[in-house]
């Protein structure tokens, strides 16, 4: 296969003559700190390539992308290709401590992404502490040359990428949140595509706007980016077509908003078919249990369309769910189904080998009296699954499986909780709220079919949980509230036309089942991806061993890999 270089938005790739060939595209991704202004203040913060959001990484479903990270900033960082499943490559996967060591500043390291099946939205962020703040962007994967979409090809696809702004430096908020054992301090506000909006001092001029043609049909790659909050998201007078999901197509439908857990990726259609005006975007939090802290104002971009008008203003704004309604996540999450057609088929595992029940919770510990511990009954705040708090090793996991060193972890993690009693049950013993600290894998053979169930607990708050498992994803065959029913539940299980996720929401005091074939062998981190829980500790690990064929083992490890 021969290869040539291409620049493109700062990018040198490196693509393939013959279009019937995967491409090898390369990047540079230069971590720094950059000086941004928002909400009327200046500070530094932590960049890739001195951009916010960071550069969008474009390519064709089963390229792969050679990253090469070079670490000019001031702390250690780890890179996440969320979503991507790195077949036998969990080297490059990239959370902290359970792939890899940190790049230290002045470090480099040359990350490959390989893709596979995933076709759509994606995107890449920090894995190291909060860095993934400011240290994110998108990755959008098209259709192979000679292959179109399932939909008619929209005139224009533009990533949209909901996140978070602090005054104060993230490091800061995150060791006062370490510090004092509670909640952390809130964002300042939310933002689109890096830019508050008009409702957030000084920053009406820097207001993302999507210039529209009237008649034609837009392709929004939604990410959320956000560090701890479900986010809603609409257009004022327009209705959205939602097409895919976390890179896998769905059947097509209907909605005037979306609902959007951090972590997760859709990809929405919009037609510009009002009269011309301007029209806001607009996006804001959807609390649950309304017990964390929270951005209460909303941000907002603009839908421009072209031409000569007098516009409104100020244009009118979308009409979102009540920050409090928990029917407008499930009925939206509801409509999501696999496409599952002759050119995008599915198989869902039908008979399964392994099942797991893992609980996920937050919990109480005490404080120790050494520490500035500043919350009710001088308890802090934990998480588990499954009653377990994930400690953090000194050497990843994966170097330690890969050599045979003993001692980084245990294998033991359960395949059910410890103590069964009625987990969603109000006023819980507090006996119950205090978890175990541990580093413990659970190891699975290859090719292993496997259900797991998330149950949520209202151990000391019930609250949804946005589920991520790294080097695969899954099928989502059934979810409900209250406690799982093992005998009842699998009967209303859609083995049909599940949506194909890699990560997902659990619903408040209630369960979500998946399915898998685990044939992705490597290790591979499982964790809440709201930021203020694997800080807490809602995380573990699985450890997929290798097949007995060569192309069923992990891939050698490289070079360079960064030292602990």
């Amino acid at each position: 296969m021969k290869i040539f270089s291409l620049q493109v938005f700062g990018f040198l790739f490196l693509v393939s003559v013959f279009a019937s060939e995967a491409a090898v595209r390369r990047a540079t991704f230069v971590v720094q700190e950059t000086s941004y202004t928002r909400l009327c203040d200046t500070k530094k913060i932590l960049t890739v390539n001195g951009q916010y959001p960071g550069p969008t990484l474009y390519a064709e479903t089963g390229d792969t992308i050679i990253v090469d990270v070079q670490n000019k900033g001031n702390q250690n960082i780890t890179l996440h290709w969320h979503g991507v499943k790195q077949p036998r490559n969990p080297w490059t996967d990239g959370p902290e401590f359970i792939t890899q060591c940190p790049i230290k500043p002045g470090g480099r390291f040359s990350q490959r992404v390989i893709l596979s099946d995933e076709e759509g939205t994606l995107w890449w962020h920090a894995h190291s502490d909060w860095s993934r703040a400011t240290v994110h962007g998108a990755i959008v994967i098209r259709p192979k040359q000679g292959t179109n979409y399932p939909f008619p090809k929209p005139h224009k696809e533009v990533p949209l990428i909901l996140g978070d702004w602090w005054k104060s430096d993230i490091e800061e908020v995150l060791q006062e949140f370490i510090r004092t054992g509670g909640d952390p301090n809130a964002s300042d506000a939310l933002t689109i595509n890096g830019q508050p909006g008009d409702f957030y001092n000084c920053s009406k001029q820097d207001t993302f706007k999507l210039i529209v043609d009237y008649g034609k049909t837009y392709m929004l790659r939604m990410i959320n980016a956000g560090m701890n909050n479900i986010l809603f998201f609409g257009i004022a007078n327009h209705t959205f077509t939602i097409v895919g999901q976390d890179a896998a197509y769905v059947k097509p439908f209907k909605s005037d908003y979306i609902t959007i857990t951090p972590g997760q990726t859709l990809d929405v259609l919009v037609e510009a078919n009002q009269p011309p005006n301007h029209y806001y975007m607009a996006s804001k939090v959807y609390i649950g249990a309304g017990l964390a802290p929270f951005v209460r104002s909303t941000t907002t971009a603009v839908l421009e369309y072209r031409g000569n008008y007098t516009a409104s203003s100020p244009p009118p704004l979308p009409i979102l769910p009540n920050i409090t309604n928990s029917t407008a996540p499930q009925s939206f999450s509801a409509n999501l189904r696999s496409l599952a057609s002759a050119d995008h088929p599915i198989k869902v595992p039908v008979n399964v080998d392994q099942k797991f029940l893992f609980t996920v919770s937050v919990n109480f510990v005490p404080c120790n009296n050494t520490t500035d511990c500043r919350t009710a009954n001088n308890q802090r705040f934990r998480a588990s699954i499954n009653n377990i708090t994930f400690q953090s090793p000194k050497i990843d996991i994966l170097e330690a499986y890969y050599r045979g060193i003993n001692g980084v972890y245990g294998d033991d993690f359960p395949a059910n909780p410890p103590l069964e009693f009625d987990y969603t049950a109000d006023n819980l013993s507090a006996a119950l709220r205090i978890p175990r600290n541990g580093t413990e894998v659970r190891v699975i053979p290859f090719n292993t079919t496997v259900e797991l169930v998330y149950q949520g607990t209202n151990l000391l708050r019930g609250i949804e949980h946005p589920m991520h498992l790294h080097g695969y994803s899954f099928f989502v065959v059934g979810t409900g509230l209250g406690n799982f029913d093992r005998e009842e539940d699998p009967k209303r299980y859609n083995l049909v036309d599940p949506p194909l996720v890699n990560t997902i929401s659990v619903p408040r005091n209630g369960w979500t089942a998946i399915r898998f074939t685990a044939d992705n062998p490597g290790v591979w981190l499982m964790h809440c991806h709201f930021e203020r829980h694997i800080t807490w500790g809602m995380e573990m690990t699985f450890i997929v061993r290798n097949g007995k064929r060569s192309e069923q083992k992990i891939l050698s490890r490289p070079s360079d890999m960064p030292p602990c």
